[in-house]
């Protein structure tokens, strides 16, 4: 079986050594670029690239506008690396449709564990739909329909809408999905949670409204069936 294939780019080279000798133990393909340009040269010409690792300040073109470049075009799913970690940071990359936001410095293990979380949800086998509410969500396909209407969404958005689909009418704390969505002992704060909600509800239109706020605890969907 091929191995996976990430593309890391970062314009510091000793950060980038470090992130791809971790990664190569873990048994992963890495292409290196050193700038946003680069990046992007790069990843159009390379169809096997499966998970871009991404630094926000970079010379010429900063990982915001990489991010915006590549989501035109691929849904492929990015982890942003920063220096940055002020909230309007965070979520400009969230609504740039980031799946991952980490903040340096970081652990290069934890780092590793949420690109193996990522690709493990990505390249899953599972065949079966899931269906409620008027929408429908085919796994294989990584495709969502609602009211018939196929939807774009993020990997996260995706990977959030699965989470509730099959825990529909349990109430969800936000630790809980976030343990289960991000597949990872995250320590990040409730933002993470409802910035990606508002989003998902969003782009459900009117089918949003079957996500429901649990008041200082979290969600539950509970659709009209």
């Amino acid at each position: 079986m091929a191995k996976n294939k990430i593309l890391l780019v970062d314009d510091e080279p000793r950060l980038r050594k470090m992130v791809k000798d971790f990664l190569k133990r873990a048994e992963y393909d890495v292409v290196e670029a050193e700038n946003g340009r680069q990046a992007l040269d790069i990843f159009f010409s390379d169809s096997r690239i499966d998970l871009v690792i991404l630094d926000v300040m970079m010379p010429e073109m900063n990982g915001w506008e990489v991010c915006r470049e590549i989501r035109r075009e691929s849904t492929v799913p990015i982890i942003m690396l920063t220096a940055k970690n002020g909230e309007n940071d965070e979520l400009q990359g969230f609504d740039l449709g980031a799946d991952e936001y980490i903040s340096k410095p970081f652990s290069n293990k934890i780092l590793v564990a949420r690109v193996g979380a990522i690709l493990r949800r990505t390249g899953g086998t599972e065949s079966d739909e899931l269906c409620s509410g008027g929408i429908r969500i085919d796994k294989i396909a990584h495709q969502v329909y609602v009211g018939g209407q196929e939807v774009d969404l993020s990997f996260k958005e995706f990977e959030l809408l699965c989470y509730f689909l099959e825990n529909k009418g349990v109430a969800l704390s936000r630790e809980r999905i976030l343990n289960n969505v991000w597949n990872y002992d995250y320590y990040g704060d409730a933002r993470t949670i409802d910035t990606h909600v508002k989003k998902l509800r969003n782009k459900l239109g009117k089918y949003g409204d079957s996500i429901v706020t649990i008041r200082g605890m979290g969600y539950k969907y509970d659709p009209a069936e």
